[in-house]
């Protein structure tokens, strides 16, 4: 039997859109594993004194869970700026050179962006010798089991690698690659941290989707007209756009603040140019004229 190592980060993981809309995302919340009950606990008192149960990004249509909404994004900021947590979201646009291919496989390219986003924070952003618990929301596409079985069972590794990655030891990579040594998907109503995955998963994808809404709603909600505003640029956005936008607009005043790097304009949505900073908002960009996304029936 392997020896199993004491794990020193957790991280809690969630995803959205990942089949549906022209940008999907990834987000990771991870954090030493001596923080994760103090930082649970402080959650749960945050959405209980808000009157929400479980925050749910795509629940978000009313001022209840703006308010809980921006109360996370200000704690997350607070405890960011401690070194005590970290939030990396990876964003993909289906529209690139990767992804616009015939027959694509969403399924299996969110495993490779899973991939990605480990390789990127779980070494790059935490000391290289960490030892990983992995909490993914259980209702997720990903099918965590085969791989948590994956990374227990040694003689199973070659039969279950290949329906991973083609050609890749992902059991190897988990383990050595990225010092992964559980994991659990938990009920994300029970975990908050959880429940931050999804909020900032959300509001990545939101602020690339909406944008030019987004910049609209600020011009015509601004008391002072803009030399950019057209004749006829009037808007109608839904309610819960309105909502989200105010989560959008503090969240970049937060940021700004406290000085995180965090920009919107620059790329039409949520972008970190500095990927060390703890708050990290990351466009995937083909690496190569080769890296393209995998097709259904393609090995």
């Amino acid at each position: 039997m392997s020896r199993t190592l004491r794990v020193s980060h957790v991280g809690f993981a969630d995803e959205s859109h990942w089949n549906t809309g022209r940008f999907r995302s990834l987000g990771l919340v991870t954090t030493p594993v001596d923080c994760v009950d103090s930082l649970e606990a402080k959650l749960h008192r945050l959405l209980e004194e808000s009157g929400v149960r479980e925050f749910k990004w795509k629940k978000l249509n009313g001022a209840k869970e703006r308010f809980v909404a921006i109360k996370m994004c200000e704690f997350a900021v607070d405890v960011a700026c401690t070194g005590k947590l970290r939030v990396d979201v990876l964003v993909w646009d289906i529209q690139d050179s990767r992804h616009d291919v015939q027959g694509r496989d969403d399924l299996a390219n969110l495993q490779r962006m899973y991939y990605h986003l480990f390789r990127n924070v779980l070494r790059a952003r935490w000391p290289n010798d960490a030892i990983w618990r992995l909490h993914p929301d259980e209702h997720t596409a990903m099918n965590w089991k085969t791989v948590r079985d994956c990374l227990e069972n040694v003689s199973m590794a070659v039969q279950v690698e290949r329906s991973l990655f083609t050609g890749g030891q992902f059991r190897i990579r988990l383990r050595q690659e990225f010092g992964i040594e559980e994991i659990q998907p938990l009920p994300s109503d029970q975990h908050p941290l959880l429940q931050l995955a999804d909020l900032f998963a959300g509001l990545a994808v939101f602020s690339r989707d909406k944008y030019k809404e987004y910049q609209k709603w600020l011009r015509a909600s601004s008391p002072q007209p803009s030399m950019l505003d057209e004749p006829h640029d009037s808007i109608n956005p839904s309610r819960a756009s309105q909502e989200r936008f105010r989560v959008l607009k503090k969240f970049d005043e937060v940021c700004k603040k406290r000085r995180l790097g965090v920009s919107l304009k620059t790329k039409q949505g949520l972008w970190t140019p500095e990927p060390r900073n703890p708050i990290n908002f990351w466009l995937y960009e083909p690496q190569h004229p080769e890296d393209k996304a995998p097709q259904k029936g393609k090995k």
